[in-house]
């Protein structure tokens, strides 16, 4: 059935006129992205209730009045209240098999499906107020974590649950497969598991680690770069945790001898989010890590990525160069992917054609060609790459040159005029050329193609929430290579640690750059053999500041602290 346009809703039940309509869609065009019945509400033209109705109209679904229904205390406890606050909704009735919740926001119709694969139950959608909601969440689902806490504790003294996975896991036989299915299916493990899944997301975790032990279970939480332990679940419960996520990734749970991977596309709260799954078989059971990768969190915008104003105009211009080599390098987890990503966003236009070849493939990209790699079955990076070279890109991107073939057929692709993009793992951008060399590469061939190397490493930022002036010691000031006298009166900064920011005192993190831009004098040293240290001087003669220096600069703004950079960067020769 064709869904109605509000608007012509609210003029047939007479709460606006058609001059007020044409009024509305005048404004909603200047207000990109805005609901028109939010704006006729902002604007007064109608009331909350008035505007509840009208949705409840276009979606052909029934209007509640939460202030008026006494809520079981039974029904409420099916949704956590991490979840009731994310979606924004409140359980009404629980009947057999059927959820009915309550929404503002009866639009979203992801809602529907999301909640069925979290909680198992068929849902059924009733509209709400939003100032209902409001008050609901805020009456029912005000403590914010009906925490992992007292979940744990329900599930430590569900005597039937410890019964069940004794059954499952075949103490007394061989594993049963149906009551294997039906313990990951139960009510106590999903509602563990999307706790601990939405708030790693609410977090904006990259990595969430599950790793069994001989006498504990423990989940750990990767955020800013950093591992945080979470309370430990029962140990009993490591294998119905781990068979959930293999339901879920839809992997073999009969196979408990040989790693597996996986995928779980959720949406939450309206944000697509990927997890890749990697199951590993180890001395206690099976080791479970979920790679994040949430795209409402990634901003593929390099104005975003964290350069200052004149390394981001130097890269500019490097990317838009019509062949040649332009390297990513640092470690794994130094975002060089985002960056990547952000230049070829950046470079998407209909008249170019960009191919990708990745492993794995993180943020699909409209408008580009992405290739995963799978090295089982020879589709190699190198194999990739010859093939790509038959289908006329302008720009490619090989995820990373691990060997001298990969590093010679993109030498190959820029010189018969391709841009190539790629990543590899070292220190800084001048030992970079040395990498190359080791890998194999003819010095000319890297003086002939290799245009820019950009240097990446992230830090983590101080909380602002709790930021405080700090002395700086005398042992961080020898490691920066600074004396007091260079500070001038400057003070280094620290976070306390807040609830803000968990008590860690940092929140979010930064990125560190170093661009180095190839240029005659450069070539004609490398192809001396002038060793990375003289490279580095002549490169910051011409423009290159280190990583060191811009984190330097960043410890003196109060962006991070002195212990960051020096974990991070390492003190030039």
């Amino acid at each position: 059935m064709a869904i109605r346009r509000i608007g012509q809703i609210l003029v047939d039940l007479g709460f606006i006129t058609d001059e007020q309509l044409e009024m509305l869609l005048e404004e909603q065009e200047q207000r990109p992205g805005e609901l028109l019945g939010k704006i006729a509400e902002e604007m007064g033209l109608i009331t909350d209730d008035q505007l509840a109705q009208a949705l409840a109209e276009q979606m052909h679904m029934q209007v509640v009045n939460l202030g008026e229904i006494e809520l079981n205390r039974d029904v409420l406890g099916t949704i956590t209240d991490t979840m009731a606050q994310l979606y924004r909704v409140v359980p009404v009735i629980l009947d057999d098999k059927t959820l009915t919740l309550a929404t503002c926001d009866p639009q979203n119709l992801a809602i529907q499906d999301e909640m069925r694969n979290f909680l198992g139950y068929d849902i059924r959608l009733v509209v709400a107020t939003e100032g209902d909601i409001k008050r609901a969440l805020g009456k029912y689902y005000a403590s914010e974590s009906e925490s992992i806490e007292s979940i744990l504790s329900e599930l430590e003294q569900d005597d039937d649950l410890k019964q069940a996975v004794a059954a499952a896991i075949g103490t007394h036989g061989p594993t049963d497969l149906t009551s294997v299915e039906t313990l990951a299916d139960s009510a106590p493990v999903r509602k563990l598991l999307n706790m601990v899944l939405l708030m790693a997301i609410k977090d904006h975790a990259s990595d969430i680690h599950f790793e069994p032990f001989e006498d504990e279970f423990r989940i750990r939480i990767k955020a800013d770069g950093v591992l945080y332990e979470m309370v430990p679940p029962p140990r009993h419960l490591a294998f119905a945790i781990t068979t959930r996520i293999k339901v879920m990734s839809n992997l073999d749970i009969a196979e408990r001898r040989l790693p597996q991977d996986g995928r779980i596309e959720l949406s939450v709260g309206g944000h697509p989010v990927d997890l890749r799954v990697s199951v590993l078989p180890t001395m206690f059971g099976e080791s479970v890590v979920m790679r994040v990768l949430d795209r409402s969190v990634v901003a593929l915008d390099l104005t975003r990525v964290g350069m200052d104003d004149e390394t981001l105009a130097r890269f500019r211009k490097c990317i838009h160069i019509p062949n040649g080599i332009i390297l990513v390098t640092g470690p794994t987890g130094s975002g060089k992917t985002t960056t990547l990503y952000s230049a070829l966003a950046e470079l998407n236009k209909v008249e170019d054609k960009i191919i990708t070849t990745e492993d794995p493939v993180e943020y699909d990209i409209d408008g580009l060609v992405q290739i995963p790699i799978d090295a089982e079955i020879g589709v190699t990076f190198a194999a990739c790459l010859r093939a790509i070279l038959r289908h006329d890109p302008d720009r490619i991107l090989v995820g990373e040159i691990r060997d001298l073939e990969t590093a010679e057929i993109a030498v190959q692709a820029s010189l018969t005029g391709h841009t190539v993009f790629s990543t590899l793992h070292t220190n800084d951008a001048p030992s970079t050329i040395t990498r190359m060399k080791d890998m194999g590469v003819p010095t000319f061939l890297i003086t002939a193609t290799v245009e820019a190397i950009l240097a990446q490493r992230l830090v983590r930022r101080i909380c602002t929430q709790c930021r405080e002036p700090v002395e700086a010691s005398d042992e961080a000031l020898v490691e920066l290579g600074l004396t007091r006298d260079d500070l001038q009166g400057q003070t280094f900064f620290r976070g306390k640690g807040c609830d803000a920011c968990n008590n860690t005192g940092y929140k979010g993190r930064l990125g560190l750059f170093e661009l180095m831009n190839m240029n005659d004098e450069m070539r004609d040293m490398i192809m001396t053999n002038v060793t990375t240290d003289q490279l580095r001087e002549v490169a910051r003669k011409h423009g290159m500041v280190t990583l060191r220096e811009i984190g330097i600069k960043n410890i003196l703004t109060g962006t991070t602290t002195a212990d960051e950079v020096i974990r991070e960067t390492v003190l030039e020769g």
